[in-house]
């Protein structure tokens, strides 16, 4: 579970700490990048050498956080303060263009009194 001051991100289904006040459903963020051609010859040029093409991998990085931060923002649009069962997808749209799309559970939560000792 992660924690981003207010707001609760989890890849769980369940938060067994929290109560649920309400949900709005699921909601989602959409990202789509391509890289330009100084970005793809540099690809190529680290794909002829081998190993790490950190290009291609900071590109994909940005778009799932993209794609993560624009989810968040339609959860908390809703009054959402969670978003629960949080999973991605990416779809090539066409050569060189990828989509990204994060989903999850928007959902209000509030942290349950723990037992007295």
């Amino acid at each position: 579970m992660t924690t981003s001051g207010d707001f609760l991100t989890t890849t769980e289904t369940v938060l067994n700490d929290h109560r649920v006040v309400e949900r709005y459903g699921v909601v989602r963020g959409i990202a789509v990048r391509s890289r330009g051609a100084i970005g793809l010859l540099g690809a190529k040029l680290q794909q002829f050498f081998g190993g790490d093409i950190t290009i291609l991998r900071d590109l994909c990085e940005q778009t799932r956080s993209e794609a993560f931060s624009d989810a968040i923002d339609h959860a908390r649009s809703m009054g959402a303060n969670a978003l629960v069962g949080v999973q991605y997808d990416a779809t090539e749209i066409m050569p060189g263009v990828s989509e990204v799309i994060c989903y999850g559970t928007a959902m209000r939560v509030v942290k349950q009194k723990e037992p007295a000792a």
